[in-house]
């Protein structure tokens, strides 16, 4: 009976090893591969923000105010309480009449009432015929930090399933109605 217990032991012994073996396989390339992205690029993308005389050029607007605000004019208090949605031009260069690549489609939510910053949920969606597919980010945006990063979560086409990360960098901002950033995107995970 103590022979087959044995057995029966190192049977199951043998068998978590082989698991853990292989379980652990391609965790071990990720972590060997986790510091050269599979993909690099960058892209700017124009926020251009209503303000009740800019309907025509505007691409993005607020949706939800605090009760002390309004939806024309970003809430004091470091905006907190405001919820933008946009659809900006994606371009390869800084230049907001260079052709547009794609769009960047999302919202932004200004989270915070003592520290300006800002929540992110937003897909880059491409239409060149350079990239077909989204890119899918999300998360929180210190805007007071000359570079923030944010996840890459997702996306689709040529970039299913992709995971990284987005170094953002506003490149240019006029008051509260124009911003432009620069995204620096590295895939780390690339199907």
């Amino acid at each position: 009976m103590a022979q087959m217990a044995s057995k029966s032991l190192t049977s199951a012994a043998i068998l978590l090893l082989l698991l853990l073996d292989w379980s652990a396989t391609p965790t071990v390339a990720r972590v060997r591969n986790r510091h050269r992205p599979c993909k690099r690029m960058v892209f700017y993308f124009h926020d251009i923000l209503y303000n009740e005389h800019n309907a025509k050029n505007a691409t993005a607007a607020i949706v939800g105010a605090p009760a002390w605000g309004n939806t024309t004019i970003l809430a004091g208090q470091n905006h907190f309480g405001n919820v933008v949605v946009f659809d900006d031009p994606i371009t390869l260069d800084n230049n907001l009449h260079s052709p547009a690549v794609g769009r960047a489609q999302g919202f932004y939510l200004y989270d915070k009432k003592d520290v300006f910053t800002a929540w992110l949920g937003f897909s880059f969606v491409f239409n060149s015929s350079e990239h077909k597919g989204s890119i899918n980010f999300a998360g929180a945006d210190p805007l007071m930090n000359k570079t923030r990063e944010i996840s890459v979560i997702g996306g689709t086409g040529e970039f299913f399933m992709a995971r990284g990360v987005a170094t953002l960098m506003t490149d240019a901002f006029e008051g509260e109605v124009y911003f432009r950033l620069r995204a620096d995107i590295r895939l780390y995970e690339c199907w």
